[in-house]
């Protein structure tokens, strides 16, 4: 059991992605826990979510997560309202490089058991980053 609070464990995924830190998503991600929005073509999951930091490390250098907005219910569910930054220098979903600067936001809703991240529902505002990638 871990003696992280919910809002430790939530923040650190975030770190986890800037760093791309595949092994350490066991530390937060619930080996089943349920993605109610997974990667296309990823499955739920600790795998699942290491298809997605892979993509985003993959499309992307210098990421920087920045929490605007975090709370906590108190069974467990923490809701954050992120911005990432970073610069697009691989290929994002088919997005060849442009070497273009992009900061977008998004919403997750965690639930949180012993230490780790056993359901997510995410929304990523990628009608931003993709203004900023097509533009």
């Amino acid at each position: 059991m871990s003696t992280r609070t919910p809002r430790a464990t939530a923040t650190h995924l975030y770190q986890l992605f800037d760093d791309g830190d595949m092994e350490g998503l066991g530390d937060v991600i619930a080996a089943d826990m349920v993605d109610h929005n997974p990667v296309p073509g990823a499955t739920s999951g600790l795998d699942g979510m290491r298809t997605l930091v892979a993509a985003v490390r993959e499309g992307f250098t210098d990421t920087k997560h920045e929490l605007i907005y975090q709370g906590e219910t108190t069974d467990g569910w923490v809701v954050n309202h992120w911005r990432m930054t970073a610069t697009h220098t691989g290929v994002w979903f088919g997005t060849p490089a442009t070497g273009r600067q992009v900061s977008f936001t998004g919403t997750d809703l965690m639930r949180i058991t012993d230490g780790k991240i056993t359901e997510l529902r995410h929304v990523e505002e990628l009608l931003q980053l993709n203004a900023q990638l097509t533009a």
